[in-house]
């Protein structure tokens, strides 16, 4: 194999990065790619790089399960091993798992949203304390989309937290370990609660013929629950918390199983002999629908240095709370503006239809200036082009500005930054969005 022809601008790296936010910890973009053989390879016609299955990161109550329905490709989330891809590359890969999420109906496994509870006589106020939103406003058997902000303003997490009875509580994570945060600000037991992860693990059921499938599970109940309700249930002999939730803005919803590690074949197995007339597929979670979606990751769109407002979460901040960790600093970051945003750009290249191994550099119309990076990329069949999301300077991310990107070989063989443009998201309309998705999908 040759070695990747770098793109002048990345031959002369580091550029100037004066146009970049400054961070503590800057984000890698060297554009090393996914093959230590070929630098700036990647997709899944790259050697790759091996992943070690060992002791150290968790497998998983379905881990066993995903082998058998196909996996064949994993990340770490949550310390946690991560299924992503199970129908392989000659079989249509990603883009054909896309065709059963939004055609028919889909079983995840998501056992890395980690499940951490606060129970206890102040559980409330505790919550109230370390989310940005009212925990008061979530009523018993419902769920919210919330965030937590460190005391600089810095996005911890953004995970559903669901609310089984007025001393529970729990919070189902996105990628970071929020346990140990959530116990370190009660090291001291100024609260009256206990905070530890327990045994329950999610599936995600999403596509158009979830509620079909809930419902010959379930029965019509099901049919009662609001978007982010929440009901208990049985399936396989085996108690259920369902949510009407997910990651795909597709219908759907969540199966959040107890006692997991010891009844996970019994619901999963049930899933799938119920799913047989509606087509079911066991897929890896659709980054490419999310992003369609207007739908953030945390680890790639945010992270701890990365703010609400820079990034649509604005709606989540109510100041109007008397008190929450960050509240000070997110107010003195709104008072003063952000210098950079989060922003929808549709770009040129040959289809991205494999997890993108670097943050892609983006430039200005001239394609000589720097002036950021794409966190989140796919090929979208409801746009027929390339999407993403880029971190650009404010005044970079108004409506209808031209940018140029620098894509890999395997999407670019011309070797030059193809053409993008800022554009209104969400790209595709969720099924169904409520306040929060609809704004949060808005990125300007």
């Amino acid at each position: 194999m040759s070695i990747k022809k770098l793109s002048e601008a990345e031959a002369t790296w580091p550029a100037d990065q004066s146009l970049l936010k400054t961070r503590r910890v800057p984000i890698q973009l060297r554009q090393s790619g996914d093959s230590h053989a070929t630098p700036g390879l990647e997709g899944i016609s790259a050697e790759g790089s091996r992943m070690l299955i060992d002791q150290r990161i968790r497998k998983g109550p379905y881990w066993h399960l995903s082998q058998e329905a196909g996996c064949w490709c994993h990340s770490v989330y949550n310390r946690i091993y991560h299924p992503r891809a199970y129908i392989k590359p000659e079989d249509g890969g990603l883009m054909e798992e896309y065709k059963y999420l939004t055609e028919h109906v889909t079983m995840w496994n998501v056992a890395v949203e980690r499940q951490i509870q606060v129970k206890g006589p102040d559980a409330e106020k505790f919550v109230d304390m370390v989310i940005t939103r009212k925990a008061s406003s979530c009523a018993v058997m419902k769920a919210r989309y919330v965030i937590l902000c460190n005391q600089y303003g810095g996005v911890l997490n953004d995970p559903v937290m669901l609310r089984l009875a007025e001393d529970e509580f729990w919070f189902s994570l996105s990628d970071s370990d929020l346990e140990f945060w959530l116990q370190g600000v009660n090291a001291f037991g100024q609260y009256d609660v206990e905070i530890h992860e327990i045994d329950v693990a999610p599936v995600q059921i999403q596509g158009p013929k979830s509620t079909p499938l809930m419902r010959k599970i379930f029965g019509a109940a099901i049919d009662d629950v609001a978007y982010y309700g929440l009901m208990r249930g049985e399936i396989g002999g085996c108690e259920v918390i369902i949510s009407r939730s997910g990651f795909s803005a597709e219908a759907g919803y969540e199966i959040y199983l107890y006692d997991a590690t010891k009844n996970a074949e019994k619901m999963w197995n049930s899933v799938l002999e119920a799913g047989k007339e509606f087509n079911l597929k066991v897929i890896a979670p659709g980054h490419h629908r999310r992003i369609e979606a207007g739908i953030l990751s945390w680890g790639q769109d945010m992270d701890q240095e990365i703010n609400p407002f820079e990034i649509g979460l604005d709606w989540q901040v109510d100041f109007g709370k008397d008190n929450f960790i960050g509240k000070a600093a997110l107010q003195k970051i709104k008072d003063a503006g952000v210098t950079h945003k989060l922003c929808g750009v549709r770009m040129g290249g040959k289809d991205i239809t494999w997890y993108p191994s670097d943050f892609y550099h983006v430039f200005d119309s001239d394609g000589k200036k720097l002036v950021g990076y794409i966190t989140s990329a796919w090929y979208s069949p409801a746009q027929k082009s390339n999407i993403g999301f880029a971190f650009l300077p404010v005044k970079y991310t108004q409506l209808g500005t031209n940018l140029n990107v620098s894509l890999p070989e395997i999407y670019n063989p011309d070797n030059k930054p193809v053409e993008a443009e800022v554009v209104s998201t969400p790209f595709k309309k969720p099924y169904d969005p409520g306040t929060g998705l609809a704004e949060t999908g808005k990125k300007l």
